[in-house]
């Protein structure tokens, strides 16, 4: 691999695939790399994937938010430890680094859409762990961006989208909440303003998400209507559900600083979310 190449960790996951794909669409030398084959908490498979590479970029993460309060310290081992060691081996090859990390890091308690220089405070132990991966590489020295993404949805792995639409199929009354805001976002709108990025190689933090916020409840009705559903669908409260993990009610992004970097406006979220459910 040549030292314009670009390395993707967790190449083989919903943002990683879709990622993978588009670089390669636009003249990118990529190489792919996950489990089980690639382990990003091993050090030695670390160094390898990295020396060969000028940039990396690191989709590599443990995603499942209510398991990582019961395995706090396997998602800190790959969502912290793990990205101190990538930012201490891209700093000694003189690599740069873009680094994925989740609206998760925020409480969710502003009234308004966050900033890139809000103060994080996680409510659940996958934001901590994310947290502390964003602290542990900035003071690895690396030249890196971190890109906060939320609400992500993709045909290569299990989502919000794809989950509701298989329990809508049981034929089973659905209740969605609707004190969750956000936006959804697709991987493959997420993967474009990365290889944006990528020829930029800006430094910082980055929020990125669709343009527009919706509650999950309203999403949810968006989805069926255009999908042509027919499905007994009411709203509920987070407090409603008993889950492992706390979320924030918050997850808007405020994505100015990142706009003004791209070539084009980002889309508002119904674009992007209709021709995901025209695919399926």
């Amino acid at each position: 691999m040549a030292k314009d190449a670009v390395a993707i960790l967790g190449g083989k996951g919903m943002l990683g695939t879709d990622l993978a794909d588009i670089c390669e669409q636009q003249g990118f030398d990529v190489e792919v790399y996950d489990l089980p084959e690639f382990d990003i908490t091993d050090s030695d498979q670390l160094k390898q994937a990295i020396e060969a590479a000028g940039t990396i970029v690191n989709c590599a993460a443990y995603t499942n938010v209510d398991g990582a309060e019961s395995e706090s310290e396997l998602a800190y081992q790959v969502n912290a430890a793990a990205v101190g060691r990538l930012g201490a081996i891209a700093k000694e090859a003189d690599a740069w680094l873009l680094h994925i990390s989740t609206d998760f890091v925020f409480d969710g308690n502003l009234d308004r859409p966050y900033i890139e220089t809000d103060m994080p405070n996680p409510v659940n132990e996958y934001g901590k762990g994310k947290l502390a991966g964003e602290r542990l590489l900035v003071e690895s020295g690396c030249a890196h961006c971190i890109m906060r993404v939320e609400w992500t949805y993709g045909s290569h792995g299990d989502n919000f989208v794809t989950k509701l639409i298989e329990r809508a199929k049981t034929g089973n009354a659905l209740k969605v909440v609707d004190d969750q805001t956000g936006s959804p976002t697709a991987t493959v709108e997420a993967a474009k303003v990365i290889c944006e990025l990528l020829r930029r190689k800006p430094e910082g933090i980055f929020h990125f998400a669709s343009a527009g916020y919706v509650s999950r409840y309203e999403m949810a009705k968006f989805m069926f209507d255009k999908l042509s559903m027919d499905v007994d669908l009411s709203p509920c409260k987070t407090g409603d559900y008993i889950c492992a993990a706390a979320r924030p009610l918050n997850s808007r992004f405020d994505c100015a600083k990142i706009e003004a970097l791209l070539n084009e406006p980002i889309k508002p979220w119904q674009l992007p979310l209709e021709r995901f459910l025209e695919q399926l």
